[in-house]
């Protein structure tokens, strides 16, 4: 699966709270109109800034604080392609690989907001299309793999049935 877009890079520490502001949390059960306000705390202005297909790239602990599985399905709402990181909080990555969202474990120093990314998952690739570098990625477990390509776990299940480890 290969993904293009641009980076919009945050630091580390982003909390579900800055993915999905807790004011608008009333809109949970409208999700496309949660989705008109992923990452307004870290950056007022990103989904001004943002296409669909873009990437979201971040330092450590992305996904931190709760687990409101609402902040990685608004992120897919909202048309972001991927999320790479140094790091994911534990609940937020597999929140995010249920809902069919790629989350991508890399060094993502030599990436600035604006650059355009090339994402190859089955090679677990970042190509850095501005700076022309390539950034390996760590690899994700066959499984989640399959779980991805299929859109997400609930998607995955009603195709295959039960999850083969």
């Amino acid at each position: 699966m290969k993904m293009v877009g641009r980076a919009w890079k945050f630091g580390d520490d982003i909390s579900t709270d800055h993915i999905t502001p807790g004011r608008y949390y009333h809109l949970r059960s409208n999700m496309p109109e949660l989705a008109k306000h992923v990452m307004e705390d870290a950056d007022p202005d990103f989904m001004k800034k943002f296409r669909p297909g873009d990437f979201i790239v971040a330092g450590k602990n992305f996904g931190m604080g709760s687990s409101r599985e609402h902040a990685p399905l608004a992120l897919k709402i909202a048309g972001v392609s991927a999320v790479i990181a140094k790091s994911f909080a534990r609940i937020f990555y597999r929140n995010a690989i249920n809902v069919g969202l790629p989350v991508l474990i890399a060094d993502t120093d030599s990436i600035d907001s604006g650059d355009e990314l090339e994402v190859d998952l089955g090679k677990g690739l970042v190509v850095n299309r501005t700076k022309g570098i390539e950034i390996r990625v760590k690899p994700i477990p066959e499984v989640m793999l399959k779980i991805l390509h299929e859109g997400g776990l609930v998607s995955y299940v009603k195709k295959h049935g039960d999850i083969k480890i």
